[in-house]
């Protein structure tokens, strides 16, 4: 299965990062790009444990459903969050916050990704969607960081 790993220092504690990272707003704010709202599930605020939520986007010119639903919450530390409903055939998503003192983190994000249509989606993750889902968790670390570091 496709994967990629992005790791990134930001002088913030990990307790803001890991908080920022699980409100379902900030995620909105962080893909504006590309249309995405929340079209069910966790509607406003801080996902928990359990916790899912639908997003609606678009990508490649396309318009596209993902409910997703939040696990292994060990705060400050990290989560996962996993495709339940969607395009992929299998999505999962660790998110890990690494403290390095003096009010800086190690935020660390694992992707583990499959198309669906076999042979097909296997030469699709391999041109095309690795590469874009690296491109959009990059700009939504860019908005946690960016958040995390306001005053």
């Amino acid at each position: 299965m496709p994967s990629f790993r992005l790791e990134r220092t930001i002088a913030a504690p990990p307790e803001r990062l890991f908080a920022l990272s699980l409100d379902v707003g900030v995620h909105v704010d962080s893909m504006a790009a590309h249309g995405e709202r929340i079209a069910g599930g966790v509607g406003s605020g801080r996902m928990s444990e359990n916790d899912t939520v639908t997003w609606d986007a678009r990508h490649f010119g396309i318009g596209f459903r993902m409910t997703s639903v939040v696990f292994d919450v060990d705060e400050p530390r990290g989560f996962s969050d996993r495709q339940i409903r969607g395009p992929f055939a299998s999505f999962e998503h660790r998110h890990t916050f690494e403290s390095l003192g003096a009010d800086r983190t190690l935020m660390r994000d694992e992707i583990a990704f499959r198309s669906p249509f076999g042979p097909l989606g296997r030469i699709v993750d391999a041109l095309i969607l690795r590469r874009y889902l690296r491109r959009l968790i990059e700009q939504r670390n860019d908005t946690l960081a960016a958040l995390a570091v306001a005053p």
